[in-house]
């Protein structure tokens, strides 16, 4: 027992004092440097919001000195696309002859209900019994009154005599005698447009 300690205990010092001056891993060494690389930014999708390009603003005619009624059908017949000014003084001088723009006159001039009136009735006094109950029956499958101005224009621009002649209303740079050619066959009337005020 004794000669293994002698031999061993020699052999660890010798171990312990080499272990000191020589290093037992290999020595560390920093890692290498990671290659250069562009990173792309991290894009955030910008909101963007679509504009509708501004329109010019349409230019109206106006009835100087008209009262309501005939504002509102002035802009009604302008809102279906007639832009002439020789056209629409031909529609409204005969509406006007007509009705005076009173939706609910009656042939005569007495001022009365739908039911009530025999003979021409409203805006361009729908005297044929096919036209006058049209009237009627418009407004009632489609909720108005015929007294109604709205009902009446609506009605109006609806009837098989007006869509034969809306396209040629429509056209514009005519004579207000060419337009009046229209109305003819329209209201079977004719009132020269010229005395209407928004005739130039």
């Amino acid at each position: 027992m004794q000669k293994f300690f002698t031999v061993t205990l020699p052999l660890l010092a010798s171990v312990t004092t080499n272990s000191a001056t020589l290093p037992l891993f290999p020595p560390l060494s920093a890692p290498p440097p990671a290659p250069f690389t562009i990173i792309k930014e991290f894009e955030t999708p910008t909101a963007t919001k679509e504009v509708a390009p501004e329109r010019p603003k349409e230019k109206r005619l106006i009835c100087r000195g008209c009262n309501e009624n005939e504002n509102v059908v002035l802009k009604y017949f302008q809102g279906i696309g007639i832009k002439d000014k020789n056209a629409l003084a031909t529609i409204m001088g005969n509406i006007k002859q007509e009705s005076t723009f009173v939706p609910n006159i009656c042939e005569g001039g007495s001022i009365t209900g739908y039911h009530n009136c025999y003979g021409g009735y409203g805006l361009i006094q729908w005297t044929s019994a096919n036209r006058y109950y049209g009237l009627g029956n418009f407004a009632r499958k489609y909720g108005g009154s015929p007294s109604s101005l709205n009902t009446q224009l609506r009605y109006l621009t609806n009837e098989t005599q007006w869509k034969d002649i809306e396209d040629k209303m429509k056209t514009p740079g005519k004579s207000i005698n060419r337009y009046m050619d229209y109305a003819y066959d329209w209201i079977a009337w004719g009132h020269h447009g010229c005395s209407y005020r928004i005739c130039s």
